[in-house]
C-alpha cells in the first residue's frame, strides 16, 4: 500500500517525463470533460449519455480520491471551491439513474463542472511558462467563461421548458451575454421578480468580469514571483532584481534564443 501511495503522489506531484505526460493527460481530461457537460446541458438523456456521465462520474471520483489520498493537508483540500464543486458533479453523474422525473437541475449541478477550471489553471501555472506569463488575462478570461456559461445553465432551467432543448440553450446564453453587456436588446426578457434579480446580478458581475478582462489584456504584462526579502509578487517578466528592495530574483526564462 505504501508503495502505490508513493507512485500516485509522484504522479500527481513528481517532476519525471512520465508524472508530467500523466498530469497533460488530467489536464486534457478536464478540459474535455468542461466542454462535454456545456455542449450536451441542453441535449434530452439517453441511454448512452446515461453510460457516459456515469462513467465520467467514477473517473472524476477516482481523481478526487486519489489527490486526497496523497494530500498533506486533506480538510484543506476536501474545502477547496473546486473539490467541493466536483463533489456535487460526482453526485449529480452517479445519483441521476436512481432518480426519476425532471432532470432539470442536474443541469445546473453538473455545470459546476466548470469551477473546476480553476484547478486545471493550478496545473497549468505549474507545468506552463507561457501560462505564468500571461497569468492575469488567462484568468480573467476563465472566469467570464464560467460565469457566463454557469449562469447560462441556470437561466435555462429557471426561464425555458426543458423541452426546448438547443434552441432554449441558446436563447438562455443570447439572454446571458446581452444582460451582462447591457445591450438590453429586450426581445428576451425576465418578467418574474427572481428573474429580474437575477438580471441585476448578471448585469453588474458581467460588468465587472468585463473590465478586469480587457485591463488584464492592455496592462503591461506581469510575472508572478515572490521576492524572498520584501515579498513583492509582481515583477517584470526579465526582471533581474526587485524593483522594491533590490533583491536579486530569479525568475525561471525559457533562455536567450540565437539568431
Amino acid at each position: 500500500m505504501k508503495e502505490l501511495h508513493r507512485t500516485i503522489r509522484l504522479l500527481y506531484t513528481g517532476q519525471s517525463q512520465r508524472a508530467r505526460r500523466f498530469r497533460y493527460g488530467l489536464i486534457l481530461f478536464d478540459a474535455l470533460t468542461i466542454i462535454y457537460f456545456i455542449a450536451t446541458a441542453a441535449l434530452p438523456m439517453t441511454p448512452t449519455m446515461f453510460a457516459i456521465n456515469t462513467a465520467l462520474g467514477v473517473l472524476i471520483l477516482l481523481d478526487l480520491a486519489a489527490r486526497s489520498w496523497i494530500s498533506q493537508n486533506l480538510r484543506r483540500e476536501l474545502m477547496r471551491i473546486y473539490t467541493l464543486a466536483d463533489l456535487v458533479v460526482v453526485g449529480s453523474l452517479l445519483f441521476a439513474p436512481l432518480l426519476t422525473g425532471n432532470f432539470a437541475f442536474l443541469r445546473v449541478l453538473r455545470g459546476l463542472r466548470l469551477i473546476h477550471a480553476y484547478h486545471l489553471l493550478r496545473d497549468l501555472r505549474r507545468e506552463s511558462l507561457f501560462f505564468r506569463r500571461h497569468e492575469d488575462a488567462i484568468l480573467a478570461a476563465v472566469n467570464l467563461f464560467v460565469f457566463i456559461f454557469v449562469t447560462t445553465s441556470l437561466v435555462f432551467v429557471l426561464a425555458f421548458d426543458e423541452k426546448a432543448g438547443l434552441t432554449g440553450y441558446i436563447d438562455a446564453l443570447y439572454f446571458t451575454v446581452a444582460t451582462l453587456t447591457t445591450t438590453g436588446f429586450g426581445d428576451i426578457t425576465m418578467t418574474t421578480p427572481s428573474g429580474k434579480l437575477l438580471s441585476v446580478f448578471i448585469m453588474v458581475v458581467g460588468v465587472a468580469l468585463f473590465v478586469q478582462l480587457a485591463r488584464a489584456i492592455f496592462q503591461p504584462s506581469k510575472i508572478k514571483y515572490k521576492c524572498p526579502q520584501c515579498g513583492l509578487n509582481r515583477h517584470e517578466p526579465d526582471a533581474i532584481h526587485c524593483k522594491h528592495c533590490g533583491e536579486s530574483v530569479k525568475i525561471e526564462t525559457e533562455g536567450e534564443v540565437g539568431a
